[in-house]
């Protein structure tokens, strides 16, 4: 029997769940990944990014002559840039290329990179609109458009915007953005892809197992889980989603995950905090909290069977450490993660476990699809639209009034 490259289980007794409420959503669920998996292959649906008929924009020839860069500067916000730093240091041990990511206004770190040769850097702005201010104030500020720009790649969506007009204006390569994929959905699409085409990983691996939990066999788990969230959603007891991540190479793709539950179930009232906590250093200053604070939290832990090549020796040293000799640093945070496990069981707090037995491209791939579908179908189930972000745009506007 193949094994599965990812483990997924739920920890969440059914007395923390409203029996009433999963028995009205169970039906929604269904109507909803009926509708997803029928309408998979149809163009301008979220979801055809997971098809093996989606097309992206660009072809070998238009970015093969940008392959001479070994530097690559990505500047973006929110889904336009978190996805690529997902998968930069998720792949780390495979990826040869150097890149950076700007994706906040800091004079500081401007400044750095204002040090380097620009000209022998590759940079891949990305907007879907096409006129974020963040993105666009960074571009301008590095200075590094000049006409026929020959180390420019824009990512936008093909409509009349600020970063279109420069792409014409400029003679800057000018890459779509499509318009039915909202960024923090776009990962897989061109603004994931493209970065990682000049990371030289494998992209067709990366989407190999987009639709594994679309697969009979495999929609029982996602089905239990998004109900389970679902469920919690409503109740409203649940405020927090705490990932307790002891995979380092993980941190950016929470943060992406972060991004996602935060703008696409965060209205009408509803909504988890999602918190990002590095263990096992945060054992150290936040669990106590975590285990003896408020109950008003739901765990994610993650965790990988790869193994360090950093083991401890203590032998005939000093007695009373013994018990780490031989020991590699993955199996004592493994211990660790066990102990955190086994509290959380007797004190009947809700958790799941996400376990990731390798580290490559079909893992990433698959947990940016699961995360996806899971959220977007949790959010349907609540009434909640999973793809837009009001409140986003509000500031959006008051910030450009305010600047004019």
């Amino acid at each position: 029997m193949k094994k599965k490259i990812i483990y997924y289980k739920n920890y969440i007794n059914k007395d923390v769940l409203s029996k009433k409420v999963h028995n009205n959503f169970n039906r929604d669920f269904d109507r909803f990944y009926k509708n997803i998996t029928q309408n998979l292959n149809k163009i301008k649906n979220t979801f055809h990014v997971f098809s093996k008929d989606f097309k992206l924009d660009y072809t070998e020839k238009k970015l093969k002559k940008f392959k001479r860069f070994k530097t690559i500067g990505v500047i973006g916000m929110g889904g336009s840039i978190l996805g690529a730093k997902a998968i930069y240091q998720f792949l780390s041990n495979k990826i040869k290329t150097k890149a950076f990511f700007i994706d906040n206004l800091d004079d500081a770190s401007l400044n750095q990179i204002k040090q380097k040769n620009l000209k022998k850097i590759l940079f891949i702005i990305i907007s879907k609109s096409g006129n974020t201010i963040e993105t666009i104030s960074n571009l301008f500020a590095l200075g590094i458009l000049k006409k026929n720009s020959k180390n420019i790649i824009i990512i936008s969506e093909k409509k009349k915007s600020i970063l279109a007009q420069l792409a014409q204006k400029y003679g800057i390569l000018h890459i779509n953005h499509k318009n039915y994929l909202g960024g923090r959905y776009s990962v897989l699409s061109e603004v994931g892809i493209i970065p990682s085409y000049f990371f030289e990983i494998n992209i067709k691996q990366l989407r190999e197992n987009l639709q594994v939990h679309l697969k009979s066999n495999n929609k029982y788990f996602l089905k239990e889980s998004t109900l389970i969230l679902a469920n919690l959603l409503a109740q409203k007891k649940y405020k927090n989603l705490v990932m307790l991540n002891y995979v380092p190479e993980l941190e950016n793709f929470l943060f992406w995950y972060q991004q996602l539950v935060a703008e696409s179930l965060g209205k009408k009232n509803k909504g988890f905090l999602p918190i990002v906590s590095n263990t096992p250093k945060d054992h150290h200053s936040l669990l106590q909290l975590y285990l003896d604070g408020p109950k008003d939290k739901i765990f994610y832990i993650f965790s990988s069977k790869e193994k360090s090549k950093n083991k401890i020796y203590t032998k005939k040293i000093i007695q009373n450490i013994d018990f780490l000799h031989g020991k590699d640093l993955n199996l004592i945070k493994s211990a660790q993660k066990n102990a955190v496990i086994k509290t959380l069981k007797e004190n009947n707090i809700p958790f799941r476990e996400f376990v990731m037995n390798f580290r490559n491209e079909k893992v990433l791939g698959e947990l940016f699809a699961y995360f996806m579908l899971e959220t977007a179908i949790a959010g349907k189930i609540v009434k909640i639209n999973p793809f837009d972000q009001p409140s986003v745009e509000q500031i959006k506007n008051y910030t450009k009034k305010i600047l004019i």
